[in-house]
Order: C-alpha cells, then structure tokens, then sequence
C-alpha cells in the first residue's frame, strides 16, 4: 500500500483538491451572482410596487387638496351667508366621498363681531352628513391651538397636519388638509380663517396593511416625524416611531435609515426589520404630506430558491468530485507501479549497492526512457566513485604537504618576542598572516654588526604556493646581502639583479629594507615600491614621505637611493603591507590609508603585541565576515626611553 508521501497518494489528494476548490469556486461564485441579480430584480421590483401604492396614495391627496383649495377660493371670491357656508360645507361632503369632514375655522370675531370662535364642521356618520361645531367640540383646548390650525396659519400655504386621533369631533384617526383663506380690504389681504378637510385613516392604514408580499412580507406607513401609521405590529400603529424602536435596540443602522425618511428620500436597504428578521426594504415619500412608505422583503424567502439551486449543484459537484478522484486513483496506479519498482531497486543504489539489477522495460513511455537513465547512471556512479577515491587521495596528499610548506614557512620567520632580550635599547614585534595556506608575504629582522640592526618587510606578487617559494628565495637573499653589504641601497640593488637575472615568471617583490643604529637611533633606509611606513613620535601620528622605487625583480641595474631619520626615544616606525589598507568589507570598500591613520592614533603604544592584535581586530570588525582578500603583515619597531648611547659608554663599546 502506497504511504502518505507516495506520487499516488498525492497525485490524488491534489487533483481531488484542486476540483473541489474549484467546485466551491464555482458554487459560490453562482450563488453569490444569484443574489446579486435578484437583489436587482427585487429592488427594480419592490420601487415598482411602492411607486404604485405612493401615486395612488399621492392622487387621492391631491384630490382632497384640490377640493379644500376650491373651498377656499369660493370663499375668497364671493360673499357667503351662514346658510350659504353650511350649503357649501355639506355640498362640497356629498359629492367628495374620499373627505371624511370639512370645517371651516374662523379666526376670532372673524365670521361674527359678537362670537369669539365660529367653526361649522361637516362630517360622515353612519352613512348620513352630520354637523358639529368644532368651537364647542374642543373645551379644554380650542382649535386655534391644534396644530391643523396654526401651522397653515404661520406659514401662510397648505399644510397637512401629522395623522392624530380626533377626539370631540371624528372620533377616528385621521389627518387635515389646511389652508388659509383671506379677505382683501383696501389693497390689504386679513386672515379669515383656516379651511380644513379630514381624511379618514382606518381605510389608508387598512389598505396598506392588506400588501400582501410573499409569505412573511409587508407594506408601512411613516410620518413624516417617523410615526408609524400602517403596520403588521398594530401595537406600534401611532404608539411608536421608527427612532424609538432605534433607541430600544441601540441601532445606529436604523436610526440613519429613520434620518433619510424625514428628510423624503429614497432608498433600498439591507437591515434587521421591526419584525425582527434579516430583510430588504424599499422607502419613498409621498410628496403632498411628506409620509413615507415602505415594502418589506424578507432575505430568506427571496433566497429560498437559490440555497436550493446551490445545494443541488453542491451535491453533484460532490458525485462529481467522487468520481473523479477514484478514476486518478485507478489512473495513477497504472503508470505509479512501474516507478515503485524502479524506486526499489534505486534505494539499494542509494545504500552503495551498485550491482544491484534495475528492472527492464520495453516500454518507451517516461517510465522506461527513466528506466534506462537510470541503468547508464549506475555505470556512471560506479565510475565516478573509482575517480573521485583516487581525486581524494591526491587531494589529501596535497593538503598535507601545504600543512607542511605552511609549517616551514612559518619557520622562516622570527616568531619568538623579544627576539634580542639582551639589547633593551629597542623593543620588535611583527605578526604575518596568510590568505591561503602560504603567503608571499614576509618580514625580517637581523644584526648586521653589533650595533646595527637590519630589518625589513616585503609583499611578493600573487598568492598561494608561487608566492611562497619565490618569497623564501627574497627572504633568504636579502639576509644574505643584508648581512654582507650593510647599506639598504646597495642590498636592495645587488637582491634585484639576482632576482632580475632569472625571472622568467615576472613575479616581483615590493620591500621596505631599514638599518637601525641602535646607539643613536638613526635609521638609513630605501623602498622598493612598498607602502610608506608611519611613525609615531611627539607630534602624533603620520605617514612618511618616500622617494619612489621600483620593486625588486622586474629590471636589471635599477638605482635605489639611501633616506634617514632619527628615532628618539619613545618613537615607534609601523610598517605593513598592503594586506592591511586593501582589506574589504561586504560593499567592496577598501579599509584605505586614512582609516588605518586612525586606528593606528587609537591602538595601545606600550604594547606591540596589544598595538597589532588591536590593529587586526579592527580589520576583523570592518571585513564583517567577507573572506581575506590578501596576506596581511605587520611589523612595528621603537627606541626604548633610556639613553641607548650612555649604556653602550658604559660596556665600552
């Protein structure tokens, strides 16, 4: 049976699960564009249903507005009796059924100089025009104070007064049409009165609630204050408003949507409805009272049919998915047990077993051209591990015979501080280290008499193993001229010529050659294209000025020329090479001249061996792990504080 990490096993798991990704894709995508069409749809749908209803509604207003308008220009217009204001009222009742009553107010002394308050109200009552006088109607607070009366009055234009239940008149639930009427006298226009027609709510409110809008669905009515008029909760009908059911659930939601209504407009909205269910709502005004109203969809009703859609494509995407995971199942282990073979066969390779016999094939499919590849591999193997244990062989010898050149050339150097421990008039110190096994770096140190002492540094072209043979061959001549001829000049120039005489390879050295007089601290010295020493005396630090020269071994004859200077006691020469100030960190940055001034103003001056180790340190921070590039060697030399030329009066010498 094939394990969890097996071709076949994963071949199946990844087809299986990409399908059923895409699969959910699919659904999803469909479901999703499915609401958003009959998001659409139902939107195009519910303002068609409450543009309806609201142009219905706005006709019967306006026809109620006309007639209460054509009351007032009668009574503008012509010159009426009492009798002749009650024929008026009745008549105008008669024959506009959609008016519940109509009244007309005067304003006080207005209709009679002996009646504060006149007010003939005419009204629908068990089928039969009743008549009720609206000043007698209202005794704990007469009708100029009702705010059908005083809004018209104020602003001077139709009004429809907010829906309010007419007690000691119609007894029902009801709103007024207002509008003020005006006498003309002498140019100037006094107000009459007010004349207001009743619309009776019951049927409104009746209607609007019959809406029937799919199963749970409904129809309401606001005021333009938020009042709810119509509704399926008959307890809220003019008991609640959209902002007080706002407040007690601690919506913000449905307060903006309660803000949008006030202010006439529209809009079609996701919320929680005031029956508490996830629903859509579509709200518009009705322009002649600024009421709004509203349907009601309920999201699980109008989603039915997609959740249907979407769980049966789900379940066919599932049988789907089924069958095609056990069709790659059978597919994979037709074309995977050919490799497991292989693989087994591979493994004894793998454990160093490569007389193992890998399975034949005729087939010239993958399998087999795999097949093959692998066979002619075997051979290759066996092959490249005879070469690679004889490579290997060679290599070590190699890498033992380094370790000793890089024994012996660490042997050619003095290595043991101090290294004249009974000639305290000066202190040496000198370090080299190598960028490969071997260097071409080096330094020296010698007497050449008693009281002169010969040192030097050089830096061989290249690196690696030519660098340190030609470097032992430098070394060796420039102690043996050093030692013979005892001027820097002349050692340099009789070194060049050997060297010169027999360079077929044209590698060449740069060297700083010094005499030190050790009694009195002169220094005679030449260069050969080396790095100018610094030196550390009283006035601080710096570099020293050197007369050019060429480096030894390119020219036959060339001239080197003889410079001085006097060590006082405490002054200290540091010579490098350019291992040092060609150091590079990451960004291929060169330590530079300057910044070893710097250091050098810093580093220990008692100590040499603390002076250079501080040196190399720095250099260590500023490669920040980039490899050495090149051999770096210092040597540092400083007449002692005592008076070196008294001690050598006192031996006599």
């Amino acid at each position: 049976m094939p394990g969890k990490n097996s071709i076949a096993v994963r071949l199946v798991l990844v087809i299986t699960l990409f399908n059923a990704v895409i699969s959910a894709i699919t659904l999803g995508y469909n479901y999703y564009e499915s609401r958003d069409i009959l998001q659409k749809e139902l939107e195009s749908k519910a303002r068609n249903l409450a543009m309806s209803i609201v142009y219905r509604v706005e006709a019967q207003l306006a026809a109620v507005a006309k007639v209460t308008e054509g009351v007032v220009r009668s009574l503008e217009t012509g010159k009426y009796s009492e009798q002749q204001f009650h024929a008026l009222l009745k008549t105008t009742i008669e024959t506009n059924p959609e008016i519940y009553g109509l009244a007309i107010a005067f304003e006080p002394y207005a209709f009679n100089a002996k009646l504060p308050l006149y007010a003939p109200y005419y009204y629908h009552e068990k089928g039969k025009i009743a008549l009720r006088h609206l000043e007698n109607a209202y005794l704990d607070l007469p009708y100029p104070y009702w705010d059908w009366y005083q809004i018209p009055r104020e602003l001077g234009k139709l009004e429809w007064s907010e829906p309010y239940f007419d007690e000691g008149a119609g007894n029902i639930l009801m709103s007024t049409c207002s509008v003020p009427f005006y006498k003309e006298t002498n140019g100037v226009k006094q107000l009459q009165g007010i004349v207001g027609a009743d619309i009776s709510l019951d049927a409104l409110t009746e209607y609007i609630s019959s809406v029937k809008i799919l199963e749970t669905g409904y129809a309401a009515l606001l005021s333009r204050n938020g009042t709810i008029l119509a509704h399926p909760l008959k307890n809220a009908i003019m008991n609640e408003t959209f902002f007080s059911i706002a407040e007690a659930r601690n919506d913000p939601f449905l307060r903006e949507i309660g803000r949008k209504m006030i202010r006439g407009e529209t809009g079609f909205v996701h919320y929680t409805s005031l029956m508490g269910f996830k629903s859509w709502m579509y709200f518009a005004p009705i322009p002649s009272t600024a009421w709004t109203f509203a349907v009601v969809f309920p999201e699980t009703e109008l989603l039915e049919n997609a959740r249907k859609m979407s769980i049966t494509m789900a379940a066919m995407g599932f049988v789907g998915v089924l069958l095609l995971t056990l069709a790659v199942i059978n597919i994979a282990r037709t074309i995977i047990k050919p490799l497991q073979v292989l693989a087994e066969a591979t493994d004894e390779i793998a454990a160093g077993n490569f007389d193992v016999a890998l399975p034949t094939t005729q087939s010239n499919d993958e399998v087999g051209i795999l097949t093959r590849d692998f066979q002619v591999m075997e051979q290759s193997l066996k092959e490249y591990i005879r070469n690679l244990t004889e490579t290997t062989a060679a290599k070590e010898r190699i890498q033992s015979e380094l370790k000793v050149a890089t024994n012996i050339q660490a042997s050619l150097l003095p290595r043991i501080f101090p290294p004249f421990p009974d000639h305290p008039e000066f202190d040496i110190y000198a370090s080299m280290v190598p960028a490969k096994e071997v260097g071409g770096d080096f330094y020296d140190f010698f007497f050449i008499d008693d009281k002169n002492l010969c040192f030097l540094i050089a830096d061989v072209s290249d690196k690696g193993v030519p660098a340190a043979l030609y470097m032992m061959v430098a070394k060796t001549l420039l102690k043996t001229e050093g030692q013979r001829l005892g001027e820097p000049d002349k050692i340099l120039c009789s070194v060049n010529n050997i060297l010169a005489s027999d360079n077929e390879s044209c590698m060449f050295a740069t060297v700083f050659c010094a005499i030190l007089d050790i009694t009195t601290g002169d220094v005679r010295f030449a260069n050969a294209g080396h790095n100018p020493p610094l030196i550390i005396d009283s006035q601080g630090v710096r570099y020293l000025s050197l007369k050019p020269g060429l480096m030894l071994g390119p020219i036959m004859d060339t001239v080197y020329e003889t410079e001085r200077i006097t060590l006082k006691p405490g002054d200290t020469l540091f010579l490098y090479t350019d291992g040092v100030t060609e150091a590079r960190n990451p960004n291929e940055e060169l330590y530079g001249e300057s910044q070893l001034l710097k250091t050098l103003q810093f580093a220990p001056k008692e100590s040499f061996s603390e002076m250079i180790h501080y040196i190399s340190a720095e250099l260590t921070r500023y490669a920040n792990g980039s490899p050495q590039s090149d051999d770096i060697t210092m040597l540092a030399i400083k007449m002692s504080a005592n008076n070196a030329s008294m001690d050598y009066e006192k031996k006599g010498i």
